[in-house]
């Protein structure tokens, strides 16, 4: 058996020089699922998964930091070998924003589009899927993948919410935004988080293992991991992109 989550990238806004925007690969015992796929993170997922070869993909939101290469792996199904359409579970957004770049082409030949925010409960070969509506610019999603007692949670984009904590509950792995963009605590509005945010929501939810994603540009990731370990008492780790981790 091989049950992996590899990082495709961890970025936030843009990808900083050799890494990649917010994107993660799903392994388990052959059933691959993709979470998010942002700016540079297709030729690292097919490096792993030659020919788009995945049996599905799950976005949270439709900014493109997060979805924009979901058209490129369009083009490797269009263009590439024939297989069968990917169920792509995403918000009614993403589709909206990526079919405006090849409006003569029906993003649906090569996905089968399952909303995210219709639903809140799919089945995804051995992964129950959850989705949790979270508070972002635009309408956002955390996600939690169940495979047995085993669970992974992502929350996208998000601000604090007390939904954070049901996300991640008991999770075996709990990825996080750690965004901590200048200004953004003394928004009126909360749409991202910090790192210590970030720590404190894996405590409320007893998270196992922490993995800090979406870092603003130039920001210290050491910073951001010792600023989360003041507030949460497990593993912290930063998404680091080819970084492969075992369940």
């Amino acid at each position: 058996m091989s049950r992996r989550l590899t990082v495709l990238g961890g970025c936030g806004a843009f990808p900083e020089p050799g890494r990649a925007c917010s994107g993660f690969l799903v392994d388990w015992d052959g059933f691959r699922v993709v979470l998010d796929l942002g700016y540079a993170t297709l030729p690292r997922l097919l490096a792993h998964c030659p020919d788009g070869a995945v049996d599905a993909v799950v976005v949270t939101h439709e900014h493109p930091d997060h979805c924009v290469d979901l058209h490129g792996l369009f083009r490797v199904r269009f263009y590439g070998p024939p297989g069968p359409r990917i169920p792509l579970y995403c918000t009614p957004g993403v589709l909206t924003r990526l079919s405006a770049l090849e409006p003569e082409v029906d993003l649906r030949t090569a996905f089968d589009v399952h909303d995210l925010t219709r639903t809140a409960i799919h089945h995804l070969g051995p992964f129950t899927l959850t989705a949790l509506p979270l508070p972002h610019h635009v309408p956002a999603v955390g996600v939690r993948l169940q495979a047995g007692p085993t669970a992974i949670a992502y929350t996208g984009d998000t601000g604090p919410d007390p939904l954070l904590a049901e996300l991640g509950r008991d999770a075996d792995l709990y990825i996080v935004e750690a965004t901590d963009r200048p200004g953004e605590e003394s928004q009126p509005t909360r749409n991202l988080l910090t790192s210590t945010e970030a720590g404190h929501w894996a405590t409320r939810a007893n998270a196992r293992k922490l993995m800090l994603t979406h870092f603003w540009p130039g920001n210290d990731r050491q910073a951001a991991v010792d600023a989360a370990r003041s507030v949460f008492p497990g593993e912290v780790l930063t998404a680091e992109e080819d970084l492969t981790l075992a369940f």
